[in-house]
């Protein structure tokens, strides 16, 4: 039965792979025996990661991309079926918050930027979905059978201040993960799937500042993170690894359309 949660002879593409969570899920995905396509912005990232892996007797590409650039992404496309020769998975990583996807409480609530709303929004939907588009294609016509992981939040299900444009961006990718999951169902049966994964409060290069203070302790939005998550800390990026490996795997077969929660119980909790 175990045999089921691995990942041996699965390719699998990974946006915002130069990332720290990007970097967790990459690790993962070697760990379970697949091999791994390290697509992000950070060329010498990508190629420092790849290369780490091949070293140490791993599979692995280095892919060069902005998730919105569709020449791009079919250039990256072409690299890994020409080093691999199929597509088994993809997880869509890419995303996050943009200083201008942001509302301060002192701003005028009428008067937010809303262009940078719109890029926020942008950046985390259609930078889920124009992957999909792509590597989801290759998925069907060079393997027939594989997995697709997008990258929800606790923001998509309760209302967190200031971040307006990733709150919505997120809560578009929850619609967009049961809407094309129940649309590829109808198309290819079982064999193509999708899911999504709700990461709680982990500590990323984008909102370490906003979280923690330079000696280690908690800014005033950290303590009411910690407050309102039953488990008082924040995640650990290792601790994703768990629920992606499943929804790569055999292992969740039947299961699509579906978000796993991870995060320390902050999504249950009624503050009380």
């Amino acid at each position: 039965m175990l045999n089921k949660f691995s990942l041996a002879n699965k390719v699998i593409v990974v946006t915002g792979g130069t990332g720290i969570l990007g970097n967790a899920m990459i690790d993962a995905i070697v760990e379970a025996g697949g091999t791994v396509g390290i697509l992000g912005r950070k060329k010498e990232v990508a190629e420092a990661r790849a290369n780490a892996i091949i070293e140490k007797g791993g599979k692995a590409i280095a892919l060069v991309a902005d998730v919105m650039n569709v020449e791009q992404l079919q250039v990256c496309k072409q690299q890994v079926l020409a080093a691999f020769g199929k597509i088994d998975g993809l997880v869509n990583a890419a995303g996050g918050n943009m200083p201008e996807g942001v509302l301060q409480p002192s701003d005028d609530i009428f008067s937010m930027n809303v262009e940078g709303m719109k890029k926020t929004m942008d950046l985390n939907l259609w930078g889920t979905i124009i992957p999909t588009q792509v590597f989801g294609e290759a998925i069907v016509k060079t393997s027939g059978k594989g997995s697709i992981v997008n990258i929800s939040s606790m923001n998509s299900k309760r209302a967190i201040t200031k971040v307006l444009g990733y709150n919505i961006g997120k809560a578009a990718v929850d619609c967009y993960n049961q809407w094309y999951a129940v649309e590829l169902a109808n198309r290819y049966g079982d064999k193509i799937r999708m899911n999504a994964i709700a990461p709680g409060f982990f500590l990323t290069e984008q909102n370490k500042n906003l979280l923690t203070t330079p000696d280690g302790g908690y800014t005033e939005r950290g303590n009411l993170v910690i407050k309102q998550t039953p488990f008082k800390r924040f995640g650990n990026p290792t601790e994703l690894q768990g629920a992606l490996v499943w929804l790569l795997s055999d292992a969740s077969e039947f299961v699509t359309g579906s978000m796993v929660c991870v995060d320390g119980g902050c999504s249950i909790i009624g503050g009380v």
